[in-house]
């Protein structure tokens, strides 16, 4: 290793590490980002962008089969399972292939390894091409490492029949039918990819229901969509018991009347959650202090100890790659000492899932806003009144608005519908910027567009809508 001392060493390569390692080395700061496994960490390899060329490839596929409505014919439409494989982990390498490009454009030194904290700025990095072990030292440390798939005794993945998102993101086989164990964000994307490509799928959720963190109506929407396109789906309902054998799987199923009973699948999908990757990084020892399984931050994401960072995943929900980034731009900036530097507000993190029909959302749910003793301005808008919408077939869906009453304040925003992870943006600069009701209704919106269902929702909102 050429250098052993540097200004910051990130430790970690994912969305949050290598954000953080380039935005220091752009503050001129020597930097140096240690990663075990691969750059672009889970994101970028095994989650957000391999499993979006996947469902590219669903959607497409799903489209094709309704080429007559849009004037077309198509021959026999079928699909190559490991084509579609290939082309995902092809996407995936391109991007990680990027971000060693942007290592080397910001002269950061990328070290192949696994880290751990020895206390007073050292650590000590285990290199992966030979298991030598050496020392460096740095002012500043960022604990970006990241989360992995949870397991609970009676549900552990084997890697053949009982998948985490890595198995389903490499499947060996198109299963006939498939068991989805959660109906979060990754459980339900694979859902809809499987589904898409005729697997009979079955979802199988704790909460009372599907998409939980989500708006409720949003919620009852998206399982009404999941539902006619042929999924089944069980809400309050548990599975106690996962075994594989050579047939595939059996699941004992306990519904929400509390009714049991076991069934068989050729696959499960574990989407029951992450875990914090904490261990065997010294955090004991260097005196950062972990905490219901995440490292404990302030508002800058200093932990307990002093010169050491964490940010991401590592450091607790929500569990999203933009997050993570933008802590790491907080962080790195805080440590710089730049002026204006401002705390990461959660109110203003969207929410993207990319089932069919997508789902996207920003700030309160209806029943939180009034948890919290707002009054209310509800405004929605369906897509099957939107010109645009009507015109690319894509009329399933909503967008529906909240608003503070007395104040004006947009509170939140919740979508179910085509391309509503693109629309959910418009929303996000508009809460950032602290707008008013006043000032969304007189921004002018493109015609067509999908987009002029959100200002038709704000001016629901205040029974001034246009088009309904």
């Amino acid at each position: 290793m050429s250098q052993s001392k540097f200004d910051l060493v990130v430790i970690g390569a994912g969305p949050g590490g290598y954000v953080a390692a380039i935005r220091a080395a752009q503050l001129g700061m020597k930097t140096a980002i240690v990663e075990r496994e691969h750059l672009g960490g889970i994101c970028l390899n095994w989650g957000c962008i391999p499993t979006k060329a996947l469902l590219r490839s669903a959607e497409i596929y799903r489209n094709m089969q309704h080429a007559a409505q849009y004037g077309l014919s198509a021959g026999k439409i079928d699909f190559d399972l490991e084509a579609i494989v290939k082309r995902s982990r092809a996407v995936s390498k391109q991007l990680t292939g990027g971000v060693g490009f942007l290592m080397k454009k910001n002269k950061i030194t990328v070290i192949e390894g696994t880290a751990k904290l020895a206390g007073g700025g050292a650590i000590e990095v285990v290199e992966k091409k030979d298991g030598k072990t050496s020392t460096i030292s740095s002012t500043h440390i960022i604990i970006a490492t990241g989360a992995r798939a949870r397991s609970f005794p009676g549900l552990e993945p084997d890697g053949k029949h009982i998948w985490t998102y890595r198995e389903a993101l490499v499947p060996d086989t198109m299963p006939k039918s498939l068991l989805v164990v959660g109906s979060g964000a990754i459980g339900i994307e694979f859902a809809s990819f499987f589904n898409a490509l005729g697997a009979k799928v079955t979802v199988v959720e704790m909460m009372d229901r599907v998409m939980p963190v989500e708006d409720e109506e949003i919620s009852a929407l998206a399982r009404r969509s999941f539902e006619k396109q042929g999924m089944t789906i069980h809400t309050g309902a548990k599975v106690a018991d996962l075994k594989s054998d050579a047939s595939g799987v059996s699941a004992n199923i306990t519904l929400a009347d509390g009714k049991s009973s076991t069934e068989k699948f050729d696959r499960a999908i574990l989407a029951v959650g992450i875990v914090a990757n904490t261990e065997n990084l010294g955090l004991e020892k260097a005196g950062v202090k972990v905490e219901g399984g995440n490292v404990v931050i302030d508002e800058f994401c200093r932990t307990t100890a002093k010169g050491v960072y964490a940010i991401g995943d590592v450091a607790g929900p929500p569990a999203l790659a933009h997050k993570a980034s933008h802590e790491a731009i907080i962080c790195v900036e805080k440590i710089a000492g730049l002026e204006g530097v401002h705390p990461l507000d959660r109110r203003n993190i969207p929410g993207c899932t990319y089932c069919s029909p997508q789902v996207a959302s920003v700030g309160l749910t209806e029943a939180a806003a009034k948890e919290a003793g707002h009054e209310l301005k509800i405004g929605k808008f369906p897509y099957q009144a939107n010109g645009k919408a009507i015109a690319l077939g894509e009329t399933e869906g909503m967008i529906k608005t909240v608003f503070d009453a007395k104040t004006g304040e947009l509170l939140g925003a919740h979508m179910i519908g085509a391309e509503v992870t693109e629309l959910i943006q418009g929303y996000v600069i508009g809460k950032t910027l602290e707008t008013t009701e006043a000032e969304l209704m007189h921004t002018i919106f493109p015609h067509p567009t999908l987009s002029e269902m959100m200002h038709e929702s704000v001016l629901a909102a205040f029974d001034r809508a246009l088009h309904i």
